[in-house]
């Protein structure tokens, strides 16, 4: 027995001693200071900040985990591509108080989480189109102090969900390159701080949220291609419907009546509806007593009217038209003769007739045949003096 209290013994001394060996690692490790971040010696730095004054360039070493940075007095003027690449999580970009003068196209590359951007008191005076892309969750944005003149048509359209502008405090003119600025702050959602001209001197002072469109003078001489549609069409109707720009275009390629809506933020037509419509040749709107019509007219399966529910938001058919005497149309014409609205139908058919009918109440109706002749392919209204004619050619 003894020899074996002697072994068991022999182990407390080392069992004391790597105790006491782990307490003493434990208090070393509890004495030694957390690890400072890297931060460059013109900015102050916390794991997820930096403030930075008087810096040379856009400073690279910093934080990996930095989402708010402030620049302030930089002694650099252009903020070239791709300058804030290395923080991918900043959500927070301050560049007030310097003196740029020129932003790269890319310059904000990969900022996809940056929500907040003032770029105020410096010296641009221009701005690509591109400036902001890639912003895609920008929600505040300030230019408030610079010496904008002029802002590019569709500056904005990367950032799909800002919702407050500051554009004060800049030298806008006024001229036709401001026009489109006019119109999207008119139709965006965006809440924009009061903005005012400072020239031409008609506009000085005056509010550009104010100024009606009708006094820009923006007539141009040449045509140039504004948008390409990826899909044939043998008609297209522009029209008007509750102060919004619509096209109703005859696609028989794709089943339908297609009807687009401009869209005044994104400056372009956009898809709005169908109406399915397997041989149509053409879509004629019609807005009477402020309710939507479109007459589809086909060569076979029957033509018909169809109504535009506002409660509902889609097309429901009304009624159709004769078969017999709409048998094959090929064009269609919408006209008012006394206050009257009425719709005329060339047809080509042999055994057809070019008709006319006219509206009464809830639903348009037979009113003339026009003529013995067949095989009509092209109408036209000319209203002579006070009256009004159909002509068929």
């Amino acid at each position: 027995m003894a020899g074996v209290w002697a072994r068991r013994g022999s182990g407390l001394p080392l069992l004391a001693l790597s105790v006491f060996g782990f307490c003493l690692l434990l208090q070393v490790n509890a004495k030694r200071p957390p690890k400072t971040p890297p931060c460059p010696p013109s900015c102050s730095c916390t794991r997820d900040t930096a403030f930075c004054v008087d810096s040379k360039a856009v400073p690279r070493n910093l934080p990996a985990e930095v989402i708010s940075l402030t620049l302030v007095n930089a002694a650099f003027s252009e903020i070239q591509d791709g300058a804030f690449s290395h923080l991918p999580l900043l959500q927070f970009l301050l560049l007030n108080s310097n003196k740029f003068t020129l932003i790269g196209d890319n310059a904000f590359t990969g900022l996809s989480h940056l929500q907040y951007l003032f770029i105020e008191n410096n010296d641009i005076w221009a701005l690509s189109k591109f400036t902001f892309r890639g912003l895609k969750s920008l929600t505040h944005l300030s230019l408030a102090n610079n010496n904008l003149q002029t802002l590019p048509r569709d500056i904005f359209r990367p950032l799909d969900i800002l919702s407050d502008l500051d554009l004060r405090g800049n030298s806008l003119n006024c001229d036709c390159k401001v026009k489109w600025l006019v119109e999207w702050l008119a139709h965006t959602n965006t809440t924009v701080a009061p903005i005012y001209c400072a020239s031409p001197p008609r506009f000085q002072e005056h509010k550009v949220q104010d100024l009606p469109l009708r006094e820009f003078d923006c007539i141009t001489t040449d045509f140039v291609l504004y948008q390409t549609l990826s899909f044939p069409a043998v008609s297209a109707e522009p029209f008007l419907y509750s102060s919004d720009l619509y096209v109703a275009l005859a696609q028989p390629g794709a089943s339908a009546c297609t009807i687009l809506k401009w869209d005044y933020v994104e400056r372009q037509l956009r898809d709005y509806d169908r109406i399915p419509a397997p041989s149509a040749v053409h879509c004629k709107p019609m807005v009477v007593d402020s309710q939507l019509y479109v007459v589809v007219a086909q060569l076979f399966g029957g033509s018909y009217i169809y109504h535009w529910d506002p409660n509902t938001t889609r097309f429901t058919k009304l009624q159709d038209i004769d078969p017999q005497r709409v048998r094959k149309p090929n064009d269609l014409e919408a006209f008012r003769i006394d206050g009257d609205w009425y719709f005329a139908v060339a047809d080509s058919s042999k055994a057809g007739a070019t008709s006319l009918y006219r509206w009464h109440q809830n639903g348009f109706y037979s009113h003339q045949a026009l003529h013995a002749w067949h095989r009509d392919t092209d109408l036209e209204f000319v209203d002579v003096q006070a009256g009004g004619g159909v002509r068929t050619l």
